[in-house]
């Protein structure tokens, strides 16, 4: 079997687990978002806001981080007074079905009705597995640079939504926010982009009301490399010019 069979296997694998875990848990009335980024994008203390939010309007959230040392993530999260889990990935540069469903056995609390889950810091490998989720962000700091979506296109083509961080570092960082847009259209067009910066608190609201709209049911964004329950990421179409 050939390196490129393997990794096919390994991802019908992982589709399947990830198909079986989504129907688990939404007979369980869990909702599982799976935010993507770059390390340094300000994914922890951004999700660190929207399950504060979420506490303080009494919905019942949990949050299973993924880091490949240290449970540093975990304590900073965990002052949203949300039930959080630390998942150490051992070198592996992302998350699988098969480790968020270990972590999740018997720890989950029966309440939750959304589990945020921070992948692994990277928009390589964590693009390409479906881990049961029914909402896929992928976010990205102003300080990345406008063609980050066409450098990463399975990760953005892949979004249900798209978050810019950081927002208040714009200016300085010489931030061309209609470029990126444009860039974001051409892998994935239609797909909605919130603007949020952590300091302020901009954005937090939306988010959770997109998590919490996906919980109810509403009709989501169909990506061009949406992740499926029996089937793998289709290549990327080229760019418009």
């Amino acid at each position: 079997m050939c390196g490129s069979d393997v990794r096919q296997a390994v991802l019908a694998k992982n589709d399947d687990l990830a198909a079986t875990l989504r129907g688990e848990l939404a007979r369980q009335g869990v909702t599982v978002v799976n935010l993507l980024s770059s390390p340094g994008s300000g994914k922890t203390e951004l999700l660190g806001r929207v399950l504060a939010r979420a506490v303080e309007q009494g919905v019942p959230v949990a949050a299973l981080t993924a880091d490949l040392a240290t449970e540093n993530d975990a304590t900073r999260l965990a002052r949203s007074g949300a039930p959080v889990q630390q998942l150490l990935t051992d070198g592996l540069c992302h998350l699988e079905a098969r480790q968020v469903r270990a972590r999740l056995d018997g720890w989950l609390p029966p309440e939750t009705s959304v589990l945020f889950v921070e992948n692994v810091g990277n928009l390589v490998c964590p693009a390409s597995y479906d881990l049961g989720e029914t909402l896929r962000i992928v976010l990205m700091a102003v300080t990345e640079g406008e063609d980050k979506p066409l450098k990463y296109p399975t990760a953005f083509g892949s979004a249900h939504l798209v978050v810019i961080t950081k927002t208040d570092l714009a200016g300085p960082a010489g931030f061309d926010e209609s470029l990126f847009h444009e860039n974001v259209r051409r892998v994935n067009p239609g797909v909605e982009i919130v603007r949020s910066c952590a300091r302020t608190g901009a954005g937090v609201g939306t988010l959770l009301e997109r998590s919490l709209a996906a919980r109810d049911g509403a009709p989501a964004h169909r990506p061009p490399l949406a992740p499926h329950p029996h089937g793998h990421h289709h290549a990327p179409a080229a760019p418009v010019a």
